[in-house]
């Protein structure tokens, strides 16, 4: 006989798999609690939720034909995690995450995200190396005062013994009511309980994230 012997069959279909890893994303119920709402075992919920996981991620947004006219806003937000190798000491004192969301000022879909840095790091820095930066070639970026000396558009910065000018606290006025759209958008993903304690080791938070960014695309374009 040649070729692969025929995997085992999941329990579930693939509608149900995916509802699995949806559920938990929202809830953050732990294995055993899912198992009995879909009459499954707990390491059947872990095998799904590990297999999955990568397959429901936020696909790469491709650099928009007009770039120089579109609008992008990142932001930052602390994900509080339980693996140590993942997280730091953050300033709310409990072992977190730093991870940078970019979303289409227009739309308000989730345009990337970055992978975890440790949320002892300023936002310039994860920026820096992230990855975002060559993704964001020639489209305007917005970020808050946290971005200075990164190249996006941030507001104007007071500075001793020089207030600002008229114009430049309107032009902060409106940059932050335009930056406020990201901060909504993370509020929403944060809806998915999974980004307020996760639990998962490594990748699981990286995976968590594009999946959470995914369906929140998915949503808005429904």
């Amino acid at each position: 006989m040649t070729g692969r012997a025929s995997a085992r069959p999941w329990c579930l279909s693939l509608a149900d798999r995916v509802l699995v890893v949806a559920v938990y994303y929202r809830t953050n119920l732990t294995m055993r609690q899912l198992a009995p709402l879909f009459g499954v075992s707990p390491a059947t919920v872990c095998r799904v939720i590990q297999r999955l996981r990568p397959l429901l991620a936020l696909e790469p947004a491709s650099r928009p034909v007009d770039a120089a006219d579109r609008l992008w806003i990142v932001d930052g937000t602390l994900v509080p995690v339980r693996d140590r190798k993942v997280g730091a000491s953050s300033r709310n004192y409990r072992f977190s995450a730093n991870v940078q969301v970019i979303i289409d000022a227009d739309t308000r879909l989730v345009v990337a995200t970055a992978r975890p840095a440790p949320g002892n790091k300023t936002g310039a820095h994860v920026w820096r190396n992230s990855g975002l930066p060559d993704r964001c070639q020639g489209v305007t970026v917005l970020g808050d005062g946290a971005y200075i000396n990164t190249g996006l558009a941030v507001p104007h910065r007071k500075r001793p013994g020089r207030p600002l000018l008229a114009g430049e606290e309107a032009d902060n006025a409106e940059h932050r009511k335009v930056r406020a759209r990201v901060e909504h958008v993370i509020g929403r993903m944060k809806n998915y309980k999974i980004l307020r304690d996760c639990r998962q080791l490594g990748d699981g938070l990286h995976h968590a994230v594009q999946a959470v960014a995914h369906m929140h695309n998915l949503a808005l374009n429904s």
